[in-house]
């Protein structure tokens, strides 16, 4: 079974997230896989709506950090943005179809910077969003270093950076960062059916509408500032201390 599906059903394209078994946690291969799907969103015009999905109950608990130290340390610098995470989030900032998500139990790291690119989130109440990369000593990414603060303010953004500590769907609702928090069990067929309400709208108008919004070429250029930051700290000796406290479960002691 792949560990990314997808499925393209009356104009949505399900994208689900199938590693329960790691909370989903992604690997390079999954964000390989998940670039396709996302261009493919974007180049094929039976595609109206993207949505994302996870199964189990998480979305997505990150990055795969054993996957990430290994594909990250053997990249130099100068090929980084050639790892299959950038293509991605080059997708994703390149995407003009509407974007859905379905989020249930954890959405870490990449799990909430994720929602960002998302033009509709649907949470469940009980989910928990965090950001904790200053945990692991490392840096924002996926443009949200733009795209949170200008969400939340620069406070909360830098609260849920600097301490990682998560936060609920009720709260992620009030924060404005998502646009329906419901219980658990109703998530998925809440944003199932906005992504179909999205199918059925004009599809011209709602990628002017998106692009008017958005500005991809920013975008890309900010996750490639971010990128050149996260790799460098990726390999600094405080990343190196927090990766090890990360497996070792205890609390990371920098100098």
């Amino acid at each position: 079974m792949s560990e990314i599906e997808t499925q393209l059903t009356d104009g949505v394209l399900t994208v689900t997230l199938n590693r329960p078994d790691k909370k989903n946690a992604i690997t390079q291969a999954m964000y390989e896989a998940l670039a396709e799907a996302t261009e493919r969103a974007r180049t094929d015009p039976a595609v109206r709506v993207l949505l994302f999905k996870g199964q189990g109950d998480s979305f997505s608990a990150g990055n795969d950090i054993g996957d990430f130290i290994a594909q990250g340390s053997a990249a130099p610098d100068a090929q980084a943005l050639d790892m299959p995470v950038f293509r991605f989030l080059k997708a994703l900032a390149d995407c003009d179809r509407p974007v859905v998500a379905a989020v249930q139990g954890r959405a870490v790291g990449i799990g909430l910077t994720l929602l960002l690119h998302c033009d509709l989130v649907v949470a469940a109440e009980d989910a928990l969003l965090s950001a904790p990369f200053v945990n692991l000593a490392l840096a924002p990414e996926a443009a949200s270093s733009l795209l949170l603060p200008a969400v939340l303010g620069h406070q909360r953004a830098f609260e849920l950076f600097a301490l990682g500590q998560p936060i609920d769907g009720r709260t992620a609702l009030a924060w404005g960062l998502v646009n329906r928090a419901v219980p658990a069990a109703e998530v998925e067929a809440t944003a199932v059916d906005m992504a179909r309400q999205l199918a059925g709208r004009a599809p011209n108008s709602l990628r002017k509408t998106k692009a008017l919004m958005r500005d991809a070429e920013r975008l890309w250029a900010i996750m490639q500032s971010e990128g050149h930051a996260f790799g460098s700290q990726m390999r600094s000796p405080e990343a190196m201390e927090a990766f090890r406290a990360f497996t070792q479960k205890r609390a990371p002691k920098f100098d």
